[in-house]
């Protein structure tokens, strides 16, 4: 049996979080910098642990302007102090309420400049050793992430259910009218192929191919409770392990 791994970023405010739960695995939860605060960020992770979801630190350049969706010229130093503050803050009110941190997510602009930084990779590589090595990091395939940690830390990688792909596996730029997916069919027809064939189907209609341990909805996707029950629903009708 395939084993499915839904994950979506959580505690931005989108507003559903509690809808989100019962469908996933694995949450990110914003850890108050490009969205959320203390408040958010406990709610939360209630909701998670009542919904047995596995709690991710989703962390941010420190830009709540721009959701965090812009690269911030930013020192080292001062990136992974940032950094190291805001997966510390989620990893201890997760263990206050009596659960356990489990992930990192990088968020945005951080994420996708991991790919291609390497000063930018490090410095969240070095503020997950900061706080546990033991945390897993999420990332796509194609990261620097990956090539810099080797042993040390454990890397899964992860390919979004609702965006749309470039041919060298970038994300379609947000200012792009299709880079957002929103049909739920489409999505599942996008997802499906990704499973089966180990490919994505590019915005150009090329067929690339495509690795991944984890698959993400957006949770501020205005259609992302409706993907993500049609999603589950179609996963257990095809016998996929979810959960």
């Amino acid at each position: 049996m395939k084993r499915i791994v839904l994950n979506s970023d959580v505690g931005e405010e989108a507003g559903f979080d509690e809808q989100i739960m019962p469908f996933i695995s694995w949450c990110n939860i914003a850890c108050g910098v490009h969205a959320g605060n203390d408040q958010v960020i406990q709610k939360t992770i209630d909701l998670a642990l009542q919904h047995q979801v596995k709690i991710g630190a989703h962390p941010s350049y420190p830009d709540r302007e721009n959701f965090g969706r812009v690269v911030m010229n930013i020192s080292y130093e001062d990136l992974v102090e940032t950094l190291t503050e805001q997966i510390q803050k989620v990893k201890y009110y997760t263990e206050e309420m009596g659960g356990k941190l489990h992930h990192v997510k990088p968020h945005g602009a951080l994420y996708n400049e991991a790919m291609k930084n390497e000063e930018v990779a490090n410095a969240i590589i070095n503020s997950v050793k900061n706080i546990d090595k033991s945390l897993i990091i999420i990332t796509p395939k194609d990261s620097l992430i990956p090539y810099i940690c080797k042993e040390n830390i454990e890397v899964k990688y992860e390919v979004f259910a609702d965006r749309n792909y470039n041919e060298d596996l970038t994300l379609v730029s947000r200012s792009e009218n299709n880079a957002v997916l929103m049909d739920p069919k489409i999505i599942l027809d996008h997802v499906l192929n990704m499973i089966s064939e180990g490919k994505v189907r590019t915005i150009k209609g090329e067929e690339v191919s495509i690795y991944f341990d984890t698959i993400c909805v957006h949770g501020d996707n205005p259609k992302s409770v409706e993907i993500l029950e049609y999603l589950y629903k179609e996963f257990l009708k095809r016998n996929f392990v979810l959960k």
